[in-house]
C-alpha cells in the first residue's frame, strides 16, 4: 500500500515539475522591412506631378532635397534638373525675382559643367514665365534661344515643344499665319518621333487661335475635346499653357447661343487628334 501511495505521489510530483518548467517562449516579433527609398529620378518625378496637381509647396521641398543630394555628391544632372524644377514652380505666382536667381545658378552650372543645355533650360523657363506675364517680345526672345540650343545639341523633344509654345507668342501678336506653321511643325515633329501620337496638348493651341480669329464655334469644339481628353488621359496642363484655353473657355461661352453651346458640346465627345486637325489646320 506504501508503494503503490510512493507512486502516485512520485507521478503527482512530476506532473507539477512538468507543467512549472521552461515554457515555450513567443516567437520574437520580426522587424518591419523599411520602406524602399526614392532615388532622386523619383524624388523629381514626383516634384513635377505635385507641380502639376497645383502641390507647389511639396514640389519645391523635393526639388529642394534633391538639389541638397546634387551639390553633396557634385552631380551636375541633379543640381540642374533640379533647379529647373524650382524654376517652373516661380511661375504660378509669377516670381520674376526668384526666376532670376535660379537662372544665374543655371547659367552658372552651363559654364562650369561645359554643358549647353542648362542655358537651353534656362531661356526655356524664362519663356514660359514672360509669356505668363504678358510680355510676348521677351517670351520669344528666350524661345528663340532655348530653340536654337535644343536643335543644336538634339535636344528633341524641347526643341518640338517650343514650336507649341512659340505659337501662343505668334497668336498673342496677332501673326495667325506663323502660329499656324508652329503647329503644323509641332505635330509633325511629334509624329516623327511616335507615328502613332494622339496628342492631346497641341490641341490647346489650336483652340487659341480658332478664338483669336473668332470662330468662336471651332474653338469650343477644340477645347472642349481638349479637356475630355486631358481627363481620359489624366494630364494636368501648366500654367502657361492652361492660361489661354481658360480664356478660351469664358470667350466663347460668353461669344455663343447656349444652344449652340451645348449642341457643339455634345457632339465634341465623338471628335478626336486626328479629326480636329483635318478639320482646322491641315
Amino acid at each position: 500500500m506504501n508503494k503503490v501511495y510512493n507512486l502516485m505521489l512520485l507521478f503527482t510530483l512530476l506532473g507539477i515539475t512538468s507543467c512549472n518548467g521552461p515554457q515555450e517562449q513567443p516567437e520574437e516579433a520580426k522587424p518591419e522591412v523599411q520602406a524602399i527609398e526614392e532615388s532622386p529620378e523619383e524624388m523629381l518625378s514626383r516634384a513635377y506631378q505635385l507641380f502639376k496637381e497645383g502641390d507647389d509647396a511639396g514640389s519645391i521641398e523635393l526639388a529642394n532635397q534633391v538639389l541638397e543630394i546634387g551639390r553633396e555628391t557634385q552631380n551636375d544632372t541633379l543640381i540642374g534638373r533640379a533647379l529647373t524644377s524650382l524654376c517652373r514652380n516661380s511661375q504660378r505666382k509669377l516670381d520674376t525675382i526668384r526666376l532670376a536667381e535660379l537662372s544665374a545658378q543655371l547659367n552658372d552650372l552651363a559654364v562650369s559643367s561645359g554643358n549647353e543645355k542648362w542655358l537651353m533650360y534656362m531661356a526655356h523657363m524664362n519663356a514660359e514665365m514672360w509669356r505668363l506675364i504678358g510680355d510676348m517680345d521677351r517670351a520669344e526672345k528666350y524661345y528663340n534661344q532655348s530653340m536654337e540650343i535644343s536643335f543644336k545639341t538634339g535636344s528633341m523633344g524641347m526643341y518640338t515643344i517650343d514650336h507649341f509654345n512659340k505659337s501662343f507668342v505668334s497668336i498673342a501678336k496677332g501673326d495667325f499665319e506663323t502660329a499656324r506653321a508652329l503647329i503644323k511643325k509641332y505635330y509633325q515633329l511629334r509624329k516623327e518621333d511616335d507615328p502613332e501620337s494622339e496628342d492631346a496638348y497641341g490641341l490647346i493651341a489650336l483652340s487659341y487661335l480658332l478664338e483669336q480669329q473668332k470662330n468662336y464655334a471651332g474653338a469650343h469644339e477644340v477645347a472642349a475635346v481638349t479637356r475630355r481628353l486631358f481627363e481620359e488621359q489624366n494630364l494636368f496642363p501648366e500654367p502657361p499653357d492652361e492660361k489661354p484655353l481658360i480664356m478660351v473657355e469664358a470667350k466663347v461661352k460668353e461669344s455663343l447661343d447656349p444652344a449652340v453651346f451645348n449642341e457643339i458640346s455634345k457632339n465634341s465627345t465623338s471628335e478626336s487628334v486626328s479629326s480636329l486637325l483635318d478639320k482646322y489646320l491641315n
